[in-house]
C-alpha cells in the first residue's frame, strides 16, 4: 500500500530540501517521489541532504506540471498552512486525512502535493487536488520547512498503515533481552532482602518497604541480564560474613 503514496514537490527552490524531504519519505517507508519544474535538479546538494535516501533521489521523475504528476491518482491532497477560497474538502487533521488516503492507496496510486517553500501552492494548482491538508501548530508561529511538512505528513500515513491488520507491520525489539523467571526475580528479592536486613537499612519491622520495592521491580520489568547486574551489586554490597560463599550450610 505505501508504494500506492506518492510525494510531489512543485517547483522546489532549494535542491537541498529535495534530499531532504527524500530522506523523511524513506523513514516512512514511502519512495516515489515526483518533482515538478524543480529550479534545480539534478544537484549535488540534494544527494548530500539525502543523507541515506539517495536512491529516492536518484530515482525521482520529472515533469512538467502538476497534472501531470497526478493524472492517474485517485486522491490528491494539498498540504497548504493557509486555505484558499477553492471549494475543496478540507481536513483539520492529519491522521483523518491519513486514514482515508490509505483506504485509497490500497487499489490505487494517491498523493500527497507540496508547494513552493515561500508560496505554497497557487489556486490553479489546487484546483488539480481533490482535497487539502493543514498542519495544526503553534497559530503565533506555525512555519514548517518543505522537509518538515512531508516528514509529518508521511509520518501520519505510515501510522496509519501499521494499524492495519493487513499491513503486517511488527515493532523491532532488541535480541536476547529475556524477562527473567518467577524464581529469579524470587531469588532476587531475597537477596535484596537480606542485604537490607544486614546493612540495618530496615529498622521498623512493620514497614512496607520490601513489598513497596517489589512493586517498583515489577513495573520496572528488568531483563535477565540487568536483573544479574543487579545480583552482582547486591552481592558487591553485602556484608562478607552474611555472603552465600561464607555462610554455614
Amino acid at each position: 500500500m505505501l508504494s500506492n503514496v506518492r510525494i510531489v514537490l512543485v517547483q522546489t527552490f532549494h535542491p537541498g530540501n529535495i534530499g531532504q524531504a527524500a530522506r523523511a519519505m524513506k523513514t516512512m517507508g514511502l519512495d516515489d517521489l515526483v518533482l515538478v519544474n524543480p529550479r534545480c535538479f539534478p544537484d549535488p546538494e540534494a544527494t548530500r541532504l539525502a543523507a541515506g535516501a539517495e536512491d529516492l533521489v536518484d530515482s525521482a521523475r520529472v515533469v512538467g506540471s502538476l497534472k501531470e504528476a497526478v493524472s492517474d491518482c485517485v486522491q490528491v491532497v494539498g498540504a497548504s498552512a493557509r486555505l484558499r477560497s477553492m471549494p475543496l474538502p478540507h481536513f483539520d487533521e492529519p491522521d483523518d486525512m491519513a486514514k482515508e488516503l490509505t483506504e485509497h492507496a490500497v487499489d490505487a496510486p494517491v498523493a500527497l502535493v507540496f508547494g513552493r517553500e515561500r508560496s505554497g501552492l497557487t489556486n490553479d494548482e489546487i484546483g488539480h487536488c481533490t482535497h487539502q491538508v493543514s498542519i495544526p501548530a503553534n497559530p503565533d508561529y506555525g512555519i514548517l520547512n518543505l522537509a518538515q511538512a512531508v516528514q509529518v505528513l508521511a509520518y501520519e500515513v505510515n501510522r496509519t498503515w501499521r494499524r492495519r491488520p493487513d499491513s503486517g507491520y511488527h515493532p523491532t525489539r532488541p535480541t536476547g533481552e529475556k524477562l527473567p523467571s518467577r524464581e529469579q526475580l524470587d531469588h532476587f528479592h531475597t537477596h535484596l532482602g537480606r542485604v537490607m536486613q544486614a546493612s540495618g537499612f530496615l529498622t521498623q519491622p512493620h514497614a512496607r518497604t520490601e513489598a513497596q520495592l517489589q512493586a517498583l521491580f515489577a513495573r520496572a520489568q528488568p531483563t535477565r541480564r540487568e536483573l544479574s547486574l543487579l545480583r552482582g551489586l547486591l552481592s558487591a554490597l553485602e556484608p562478607k560474613e552474611h555472603s552465600p560463599d561464607n555462610r554455614q550450610a
